[in-house]
């Protein structure tokens, strides 16, 4: 039977560019617990236990004006929110551009990948001429990790994708090169949950959007 984007959202609750391919900084043993696989590939899985409840995905309230099914990224609190029924959103924490590399604006979500392959740009392959032309997805070099979600404007790709990263420790900082990270659990859920041709909304800030920090910290988590 046919998914109907409803269906999609309300499912189980079950980046131009990225980290140059090198020993991440913020991987540290612990953010990992074990493994996991998707799709054939198995994989290093988050071990939340080590990360702040804040950044763990968890259902919000939330108070905006764009169509249920939307993708609001806030980029200063590193939130990414899509928005569902009954004012409310799922909440993911997530990596942000570093500063120069940051961007805001409306786009589409208008190609998905599962375990995508990694291809540095030009220019990234000019700032670090030791980078390989491209990494194979599935490799636990790929810093795209499990899932790619491109985004366009008016039919051109804008080069930043939602994607999975090598670096848990990275969630809740201003890290990439202008893409969105997410835990690679979180990617695989955004991944299933956003049709192609979903609107995406980066912006500086949405504070008056949802609601406080100290309320959110009280948020249960959704692992």
């Amino acid at each position: 039977m046919g998914w109907t984007r409803r269906d999609i959202l309300l499912g189980g609750l079950v980046s131009l560019g990225t980290v140059a391919v090198r020993k991440p900084a913020f991987a540290a043993s612990s953010y990992f617990s074990g493994t996991s696989v998707d799709n054939g590939v198995t994989f290093r899985s988050t071990n939340f236990a080590k990360i702040d409840r804040k950044w763990q995905r968890q259902v919000v309230k939330y108070f905006s004006s764009e169509p249920i099914g939307t993708v609001v990224v806030d980029t200063t609190h590193h939130f990414l929110y899509l928005i569902m029924e009954n004012k409310t959103a799922i909440r993911y924490g997530v990596g942000v551009g570093r500063e120069g590399f940051k961007w805001y604006g409306r786009a589409t979500i208008d190609q998905k990948s599962l375990w995508p392959r990694w291809t540095p740009p030009p220019e990234m392959r000019q700032r670090h001429p030791e980078l390989p032309e491209y990494v194979e997805g599935g490799s636990p070099k790929n810093p795209l990790g499990p899932r790619a979600m491109y985004l366009h404007r008016d039919g051109v790709d804008t080069g930043y994708r939602f994607h999975g990263t090598l670096e848990p420790g990275s969630i809740g900082k201003d890290a990439s090169s202008g893409c969105i990270r997410m835990f690679n659990e979180d990617a695989i859920d955004l991944y299933q949950r956003c049709p192609i041709g979903t609107a995406v909304q980066v912006l500086p800030h949405i504070a008056d959007q949802a609601e406080s920090a100290a309320r959110l910290s009280q948020a249960t988590p959704l692992q």
